[in-house]
């Protein structure tokens, strides 16, 4: 005789128990299960082990979506603030970061306890270690195995995230889920992830690891973000590359500003007039770390020479340079690394105000798994407080 529930949510993460909690507060009997040993994985890596849980500014335009107004509804029946409300409810200290940036003060496990108290309710139970299988449609709802044991439920929620960070126990299994009953999936790729370098710039810039410089780079459709790139053994890293990330297509270069905050040009015409002897490569050396400067005249990128015998064109060419650095990665480090995976179910299966597969009642998709990324800093894990509570409203 299969357990009866009205609702089972597959994924213990931030949008599942988002929504189990949600659906619990309504009186609804719900079960979650996570095949791992534990909840809220993702969420205790996250930030640095502080968990960055939202952005004071989230708009739909922090979304990648093959449909950018899909996120609109669920972000306007839950925002940010709600989330900050129910963060404050549980006396739970954070900071503000850059760019509206919100932190655990304390520890990401803040966050993990505050889902799982409002999950404690009578009506909704937690299974951990549980292989969720064999789904299938039934005339009320849904029938499926956990391990061994039938289970039926009238909506089935998929809170299974994506493939990035495999190590915590990332799967398709969303993905096979929405194809079985007919949903596509948009075509997937990590986000948020490092750049590795062609063989001879890697070589050339590994022993750059652990500089900084703050940037803008731009992708080849004119998205551009300003923040700090980090050099790596690998390649390149550091925010402003793992924004930049979601926009890149293999084969494409960006264009990196590596001197945002001033015109080259006029600073080496005003160096000229008062070191005319200077090298160029000193006088590039105080804007930007002499190790990289050296890396690029033993290259052949700049020549170094006096100032005084830079006529304007070499000047102009040498500010075009690092104001329009252009560097075609390899790839990427792949999901190993990646903070988000690009694509997912395709959204236009789904409603938009509830998180309902619009041609298979009671099937519902939240978080990650669909085709619904965000930037860096907060908008992901925004996502699933808002996805989730959608669909908590509705199952």
């Amino acid at each position: 005789m299969a357990e009866k529930f009205d609702v089972v949510v597959v994924g213990a993460g931030a949008a599942g128990l988002m929504c189990a909690a949600e659906a619990g507060k309504r009186g609804r009997s719900v079960l979650v299960v996570d095949h791992g040993k534990k909840p809220g994985r993702k969420i205790l890596i996250s930030g640095g082990g502080r968990c960055n849980f939202t952005n004071y500014d989230v708009t739909a335009g922090n979304y990648l979506c093959r449909n950018p107004h899909f996120v609109k509804s669920a972000l306007s029946q839950y925002t940010q603030w709600d989330f900050i409300a129910m963060v404050a409810k549980h006396e739970i200290a954070f900071e503000e970061r850059d760019h509206g940036q919100l932190f655990c003060e304390d520890s990401a496990k803040d966050i993990v306890k505050m889902l799982l108290a409002e999950c404690d309710l009578p009506s909704v139970q937690q299974r951990y270690q549980v292989d969720a299988h064999q789904i299938e449609q039934t005339e009320t709802g849904f029938r499926l195995m956990l391990n061994t044991d039938a289970v039926e439920c009238d909506s089935l929620v998929i809170a299974t995230g994506g493939l990035s960070m495999p190590k915590l126990g990332a799967t398709p299994f969303g993905y096979q889920v929405a194809e079985q009953f007919g949903l596509s999936v948009v075509p997937t790729t990590a986000g948020l992830v490092p750049f590795t370098l062609h063989k001879e710039e890697k070589e050339a810039y590994a022993e750059l690891s652990g500089i900084s410089i703050p940037v803008v780079v731009e992708a080849a459709d004119g998205t551009s973000f300003k923040e700090s790139l980090l050099f790596t053994h690998r390649g390149l890293s550091g925010p402003v590359i793992l924004q930049i990330s979601s926009y890149w297509t293999p084969g494409q270069a960006v264009t990196i500003d590596l001197l945002p905050a001033l015109d080259l040009q006029e600073t080496l015409g005003v160096m000229r007039e008062k070191h005319p002897n200077q090298s160029l490569k000193n006088s590039l050396a105080r804007l930007l770390p002499k190790r990289f400067i050296e890396v690029l005249i033993e290259r052949g990128d700049i020549q170094d020479k006096p100032l005084k015998q830079l006529n304007p064109k070499e000047v102009a060419a040498v500010a075009t340079y690092f104001h329009q650095w252009r560097i075609a990665p390899n790839g990427t480090e792949g999901y190993r690394t990646a903070e988000v995976t690009l694509g997912g179910v395709d959204t236009d299966a789904l409603s938009s105000k509830t998180m309902e597969a619009k041609q298979i009642p009671g099937l519902y998709f939240i978080g990650e798994v669909m085709d619904v990324s965000g930037w860096l800093g907060g908008y992901n894990f925004q996502w699933a407080w808002s996805s989730g509570f959608v669909a908590g409203q509705h199952v």
